[in-house]
């Protein structure tokens, strides 16, 4: 695990280690006290990823069509 503060981890650091951590919790051979901090762990990077995957979300544009299927703009997504 990275000693790395979660809040600081870009979306593909957080995956990775997420991913890690949850090997580790499937493999079931740690200790009681280490499984409940991967899993606190693990819902940290959690809610980092989502927070990452929403600004990208924000980001992105959807493109507008006219009559004829023409891009014609953009606009931001619905719902954010």
């Amino acid at each position: 695990m990275s000693e790395k503060p979660v809040e600081e981890m870009s979306f593909e650091e957080a995956m990775q280690e997420l991913e890690a951590v949850v090997g580790q919790l499937e493999r079931g051979d740690v200790a009681l006290e280490d499984s409940i901090r991967l899993y606190e762990r693990g819902a940290a990077l959690k809610a980092r990823c989502e927070v990452k995957l929403k600004e990208a979300e924000e980001k992105v544009a959807a493109i507008t069509l006219d009559a004829n299927g023409n891009p014609t703009g953009a606009k931001p997504v619905e719902g954010l």
